[in-house]
């Protein structure tokens, strides 16, 4: 029985503790996969918090990239060597949702997540995270969580694909669907919030304004698109709304998942606008609209779950725009660590400081 080492929270709110798992033999339908880089995400934070609802103990990480080193039976698309960009949100193809041009909805996605990935060395059973558990120097996945890639793309770049990029160009590109000339409000710069920022230069915005507390955060919004960056205040909305010829912008994309922050989102934009939220937040976290404004403004709220892609196309199409030079995925990496250094990470990541911690194995 192989044995890994894993970033494990026992319970929420618990430390992250750098602990072995033994991992069971290969059954059918799965693959091993040697990870090669990892993202530390905010909803790896929310998970630990338990902010997330999450089976527990569980093994923390979710966008990663790494190579099959072993498949189970009726594996037949992947074979040992491939190199893989993993899928947390892997569609079944069969639900409702799948069959109705909805994958990233798929009603059993989340069963991945359920499932025993590992045992602890007390004999505890351990959960993957997302059903990826991407923070482990191996780790067991679906075969439909895997998405092939060329091998030479470098995984620390690659890597980002799997969470950060895929749902915030996606926000952008199939969600709020921005067309050229528009105006874009980021609201947060994490990695999705500067994934963002991209998608809405890619999209031909004519108006980038990024929002976040971390003034440092400036000139990398910039360089990635961004037109006008803000800092939060009590008047955010108005200052959005002044700077896109007091109508307001076209499109707001929340990346925080507050409801300050959403209603901020949704009150800079302009009459017949949207504001796309894609920031997981807390469900007692309550956001409240007037009966009146909701027809007054024809505005839209809608939620974006990892950017209403497909990773089985949408892959491709963002690895097409790497290779064109349109995305920049190494800006997005603010430091390269260690598997020991995930706690670190965490912290890093709840204080708001930089883009996205890159694990590298």
């Amino acid at each position: 029985m192989p044995t890994t080492l894993a970033a494990v929270v026992r319970a929420p709110g618990e430390p992250v503790r750098i602990e072995e798992v033994a991992l069971p033999e290969l059954g059918p339908g799965l693959v091993r996969v040697r990870m090669a880089a990892a993202g530390v995400c905010h909803s790896d934070l929310s998970l630990a918090s338990g902010k997330l609802a999450h089976p527990m103990p569980a093994v923390l990480g979710h966008e990663g990239v790494g190579h099959v080193v072993d498949v189970g039976a009726g594996v037949s698309d992947l074979s040992v060597g491939d190199t893989v960009l993993l899928n947390w949100n892997p569609p079944c193809r069969s639900c409702w949702h799948c069959t109705h041009g909805e994958p990233y909805l798929c009603a059993n996605a989340a069963d991945a997540s359920r499932r025993v990935w590992g045992t602890l060395a007390d004999g505890t059973d351990v959960h993957p995270c997302l059903g990826v558990a991407a923070f482990a120097q191996e780790t067991v996945v679906p075969a439909s969580a895997c998405v092939a890639i060329p091998a030479d793309i470098p995984p620390t770049e690659a890597a980002l694909l799997g969470c950060a990029v895929l749902t915030g160009v996606g926000a952008v590109r199939n969600a709020a669907q921005v067309r050229p000339g528009q105006s874009v409000a980021v609201i947060g710069l994490g990695g999705v919030g500067l994934a963002a920022v991209q998608g809405a230069r890619l999209a031909g915005a004519a108006m980038v304004i990024a929002v976040d507390p971390v003034e440092e955060k400036e000139e990398l919004a910039r360089s990635l698109g961004a037109t006008h960056f803000l800092t939060p205040s009590d008047d955010l909305s108005r200052r959005i709304r002044a700077l896109a010829d007091g109508r307001g912008v076209d499109h707001a994309i929340e990346c925080v998942g507050r409801a300050a922050t959403i209603r901020a989102a949704w009150s800079c934009t302009r009459r017949g606008g949207t504001a796309t939220v894609v920031g997981f937040g807390a469900a007692t976290d309550t956001l409240t609209l007037n009966a009146l404004e909701i027809p007054h403004f024809a505005r839209t709220l809608q939620g974006c779950l990892y950017g209403s892609s497909d990773p089985a196309t949408d892959v491709p199409e963002l690895l097409k725009l790497y290779r064109d030079g349109e995305l920049d995925l190494s800006s997005l990496v603010s430091r390269t660590i260690g598997l020991d250094d995930v706690p670190d990470a965490l912290a890093e990541l709840h204080a708001g400081r930089g883009a996205r911690s890159l694990v590298e194995f």
